[in-house]
């Protein structure tokens, strides 16, 4: 007779079976055996869950992202006529766009714009950043006024170009205000209707693409390294010039690519803010489509995109923004 703390050893249990019923011994020698193919089973799930995950967002970028540019690119080879579009693949309509003076002079103009515009938002943009981040301590007062930034997003941007024409007009409320303090005698003629309204527009639509990264990438700057470089001397100019202006390089280039794809592409500014004496790409491709030139227009949008995209590999060569993602 065995101990009453002494547990018998289940290799020398003989368990009886009644009827058909499978004894605990029987399974507990089959379990062995189910295991490798269970854990198999859980492996072939586990190889395919990583695709099951990314499956939906795939799904969206092959619709919305793939299938337009693709459609487009075929588009851009098709003939066409005055009121039909007619399938085939054609080089004519590159041919004509790349051989044309007035693209060449679109295409420069635009990126004037681009130009003008970026280096206005950089220094824009900067400044308010690095007052956000190094000169308003508290937090609330960070958010406050940087919700106080996104005010003018509040409302859409063609009422926000058309609000600068009552104030940039012949009559309007900057030139009256000028010649009723006798700072000029005649209205002046380039505020509206010009290039100046154009940029003095983009600035103000986009102004805050390029606040917003800097100063996520300055509110990640070690505040110690601030410290040790005033500690040894040196300078306010020379802090921002040797510290903090190379840690916010990504967040310049984030910015930089938000501004110029969206300067690149854009039309609606031009048409509106120049009064029709100013062309771009994007007010280029609008007045082909108007006259349904719809493959003439495919394929001015594919050498924007081009051109584009050698603008973005251009930032990406020159600083390498994965750190900020």
């Amino acid at each position: 007779m065995l101990h009453p703390l002494i547990a018998p050893d289940p290799a020398y249990v003989l368990l009886p079976k009644q009827g058909n019923s499978v004894s605990v011994g029987s399974v507990a020698q089959e379990a062995p055996a189910a295991a490798p193919r269970v854990a198999a089973r859980r492996a072939g799930v586990a190889a395919w869950a990583p695709y099951l995950q990314v499956t939906p967002l795939t799904a969206l970028f092959l619709l919305f992202l793939a299938v337009p540019i693709v459609t487009i690119v075929v588009v851009s080879f098709w003939d066409y006529d005055t009121v039909r579009v007619i399938p085939d693949m054609l080089l004519t309509n590159y041919r004509e766009l790349l051989e044309s003076p007035v693209t060449w002079r679109t295409y420069g103009n635009t990126l004037r714009y681009a130009t003008m515009v970026w280096a206005l938002t950089l220094a824009i943009g900067f400044a308010v950043a690095y007052f956000l981040a190094f000169h308003v301590q508290s937090v609330t007062w960070q958010m406050a006024l940087f919700l106080l930034c996104t005010i003018p997003f509040w409302t859409s941007n063609i009422i926000r170009m058309i609000s600068w024409i009552p104030f940039l007009g012949r009559n309007g409320l900057l030139n009256t205000t000028l010649i009723d303090l006798g700072v000029i005698r005649e209205p002046l003629e380039f505020l509206l209707f010009s290039d100046f309204a154009v940029v003095l527009a983009y600035v103000h639509l986009y102004a805050l693409f390029m606040v917003v990264p800097i100063f996520n990438s300055m509110m990640r700057i070690d505040r110690s390294l601030i410290e040790a470089a005033r500690d040894a001397g040196a300078s306010g100019s020379q802090i921002v010039r040797h510290v903090v202006l190379p840690l916010c390089k990504p967040g310049i280039a984030i910015g930089s690519i938000f501004v110029v794809t969206l300067v690149m592409g854009d039309f609606v500014t031009v048409r509106l803010m120049s009064g029709g004496q100013s062309a771009s790409v994007g007010l280029m491709m609008a007045n082909a489509m108007s006259l349904l030139q719809y493959p003439a227009a495919a394929a001015n949008a594919v050498v924007l995109l081009l051109v584009v995209l050698a603008m973005v590999a251009g930032m990406l060569r020159i600083v390498d923004i994965r750190r900020e993602l």
